[in-house]
């Protein structure tokens, strides 16, 4: 795009009713995440309805991609507000998010429940042993094309190792890691062009946002763990896992490594952004209105990026200073999502969940199966220990 002027809202001509079918629909056949996202929007905006140019979608997602929390929500809300601006894209993004939130915050209350049958133990346990192999493929679908960006090899490794390391023993602090590293590469490129660093971006200031957490009551630590997982995650939605599993598992005590697992594999098999499965932790937490209010924390920054921001999205992507402060989070945050693999192991309770770890292993990085097909079978796997072997969920 060559100018901001581009990036208005269209005139209001697509009815709001067909953006709340065309967005719902993508919210309740949106399996796979982000890349399944991306096709979806890709094919209705684009190639079948043309309300958006291929420059412009493309330049979008790049946008997105240099915003923190998940970029495929943005860019479904960007979509929407392009098409009838404010109100279209709270109503594209409410219809985007809210099919995906009914379904797991259903799934929660069974697989969460105080008595669940054998056979949702078994999914469960199945489910949850395939999710440290989720997220070493996750971080290796991110790693190409963050190595291929990098600015100097040297920091790009260090920024990765610490990422990774913070992910495995620092738990509810890896925040503030992410937003250090994305810091110090700012310093050291605006340093190095000597350019004015008397602006550097306003996430500069969020490091104070981490007194917040000391703040009391269950429901402000539902918000709060929320807000971090939408405002200050980068590098994609599975990054969102290490920074909730201290706090939840560890730090609260909202739930079991177990069930933890079960969140994030519910995460990954119900369709929407992978972030719904903070709703999960927030049911944990308080039951159904925790659920509902850590979604809408979660998302709420999303919204607000493209409903106050939407028409500097070719500034945003244009910005030295965003870009670099990417180059450093970026890695940080796929380090993270590589570190999160070892308290994820860490949490299998049952010897036999470890050859499904292995076989799951197998079908993502050797045979190169999808997510959801990987962890449907986790779960058959894990219904069929457990209804043949009379200890296997002891």
């Amino acid at each position: 795009m060559d100018s901001a002027a581009s990036l208005r809202p269209a005139t209001p001509s697509v009815p709001l009713a067909t953006i709340l079918r065309e967005w719902g629909r993508i919210g309740c056949i949106g399996f796979g995440g982000p890349p399944a996202h991306i096709r979806l929007l890709r094919d209705l905006c684009v190639e079948r309805r043309k309300w958006l140019d291929e420059q412009e979608f493309e330049d979008a997602i790049a946008a997105c991609n240099l915003l923190p929390g998940p970029a495929s929500t943005q860019l479904a809300i960007f979509c929407a507000w392009r098409l009838r601006g404010r109100l279209g894209a709270l109503v594209g993004g409410v219809a985007f998010i809210v099919p995906g939130l009914i379904i797991i915050l259903a799934l929660a209350a069974l697989f969460l429940s105080t008595s669940p049958p054998l056979w949702v133990l078994g999914a469960g346990a199945g489910a949850g042993a395939a999710v440290p192999a989720v997220a070493i493929h996750a971080g290796a679908g991110l790693t190409g094309a963050s190595w291929r960006r990098r600015r100097n090899t040297v920091r790009w490794l260090l920024y990765l190792l610490a990422g990774a390391a913070s992910a495995a023993t620092l738990g509810p602090w890896l925040v503030l890691v992410l937003l250090g590293c994305g810091l110090i590469e700012l310093t050291v490129q605006v340093t190095a062009s000597g350019r004015d660093s008397a602006k550097l971006p306003g996430i500069a200031v969020a490091p104070i946002l981490s007194a917040a957490a000391l703040g009391s009551g269950v429901l402000l630590s539902v918000a709060w763990v929320a807000f971090k997982v939408g405002a200050l995650s980068y590098g994609g939605g599975f990054v969102i896992i290490p920074l909730m599993q201290s706090d939840a598992v560890s730090h609260y005590h909202w739930m079991t490594g177990a069930q933890f697992l079960n969140a994030v594999a519910l995460g990954q098999i119900t369709p929407g952004p992978v972030v719904q499965t903070v709703a999960v932790v927030g049911y944990a937490a308080a039951g159904l209105i925790g659920g509902i209010l850590a979604s809408v924390v979660a998302f709420s920054p999303s919204f607000a990026f493209v409903l106050l921001g939407a028409h500097r999205f070719d500034q945003i992507r244009g910005d030295h200073r965003a870009r670099a402060f990417l180059d450093g989070a970026g890695p940080a945050a796929i380090g993270a999502i590589y570190g999160s693999a070892i308290p994820l192991t860490r949490a299998l309770s049952h010897s036999w969940q470890y050859a499904v770890l292995a076989g799951a292993l197998i079908l993502l990085l050797l045979l190169r199966r999808g997510v959801v097909l990987t962890l449907l079978s986790a779960a058959a796997a894990g219904i069929i220990i457990a209804l043949t072997v009379s200890t296997a969920l002891h």
